[in-house]
Order: structure tokens, then C-alpha cells, then sequence
């Protein structure tokens, strides 16, 4: 295949984001997981409720937001950025990249969350039996299920609502995040593109 041939392959296929995604999503799993499991493992029952609940409201944050950046028109920052909002041009780009950003904030942190909720959800399994020696582990293995797909699927139905009806302010105070996140850590999320050509 011709260099140029195999460059239309990987901008054809998305593969340029799709391969450094699929490795992070990877990496990052296995780094939460581990970092879930000895927190769960370590404090009590409470504590693993709490861990798992805020794991579930993780995922459906991170959807609102990824809904939010695809519902978004980005005509609005553009009359910010004439006002000069520093805010502006990461919004621009949130909503121009927002098939990367949904794949992100819905595919990638979403599936996360749903694979840590589930594991988290076995440990508590496990720890309320062993607490309670009289419980019926398919009746609470099923309850537990039941319980967590409930909250996501319901946190992310109405996160989908709020959404859609505020996709503008939501994104706006993304890029707000983001521009504070690159100030503070001189961390560059949307790097100017070198356009100059080769001489």
C-alpha cells in the first residue's frame, strides 16, 4: 500500500483516534479497576455503596456531557469569541471534535464505569456474604444487578433530557473547565494544527 493510499486507510477509518483510544481505555481500566477493588476491599459496607454509586454517577456525567457536545450549535461561541470570552475557541472545538468527544465521555468513561460498577457490584456481593453468613448469594448477586443497571439507565435517561435542553450552557462550562485545566497545568487539549507547507 502507497503512503498515500495508507494515510486515506487511517482518516477513512478514524484509526489515527481510534488506536491511541482503544489503548488508553485499556491502560485506564485496568489502572481503576485495581484502584476500585483495593478501596472496596479495604473500607466497609457503606463506604463500597458509596464507591459504586459514585462510579454510576461518573458514567452518566460523563454521557450528559458527551450528549450535550453533539446536540450543541457552535454558532453561539462563535459571537463569543467576537466578544473575546477565552472560553470561546474551546467550545468551538468541543462541538467541531464532538464525534471524538462523545466517543470519549460515552464509549470509553462510559464503558469503564459500567465494567467498575459491575466488579465493584461482585465485591459487595462477596463482603455481604461474608458479613452475613444467612444471605442468598443469587437473590442479592440478582438485587445488586438489578439496582445498578436501574441507576444507570435512569441517571443516564434524564442526564440525556437535561442534555439536550442545555447543550449550550453545558459545553460552555466544559470549556471553562478545560481552559482553567490548561492555564493551571499547561496542559494543551486542542493543539493548534502546523499548517505551513513543506519548501
Amino acid at each position: 500500500m502507497s503512503k498515500i493510499g495508507e494515510d486515506n486507510f487511517y482518516n477513512k477509518y478514524n484509526l489515527k483516534w481510534v488506536i491511541p483510544i482503544t489503548i488508553w481505555t485499556f491502560v485506564i481500566s485496568i489502572i481503576l479497576s485495581i484502584f476500585s477493588e483495593s478501596l472496596v476491599k479495604r473500607f466497609d459496607l457503606v463506604v463500597a455503596f458509596i464507591i459504586l454509586l459514585v462510579i454510576i454517577l461518573i458514567g452518566i456525567i460523563f454521557d450528559v456531557v458527551g450528549v450535550a457536545v453533539t446536540s450543541a450549535n457552535e454558532k453561539p461561541f462563535h459571537a463569543m469569541a467576537a466578544n473575546k470570552i477565552p472560553e470561546a475557541k474551546i467550545a468551538i472545538k468541543l462541538v467541531r471534535n464532538a464525534g471524538k468527544v462523545s466517543n470519549f465521555c460515552n464509549d470509553v468513561i462510559g464503558d469503564i464505569s459500567g465494567i467498575l460498577s459491575g466488579a465493584i457490584s461482585a465485591s459487595i456481593v462477596i463482603k455481604l456474604v461474608e458479613s452475613f453468613s444467612f444471605i442468598n448469594i443469587t437473590i442479592i448477586t440478582i438485587l445488586l444487578t438489578a439496582f445498578t443497571a436501574s441507576m444507570t439507565v435512569g441517571g443516564k435517561g434524564i442526564g440525556k433530557s437535561i442534555a439536550m435542553n442545555n447543550d449550550e450552557r453545558i459545553v460552555y462550562w466544559l470549556a471553562k473547565i478545560l481552559k482553567f485545566i490548561e492555564i493551571t497545568f499547561k496542559i494543551k487539549f486542542f493543539p493548534e494544527k502546523n499548517n505551513k507547507s513543506n519548501k
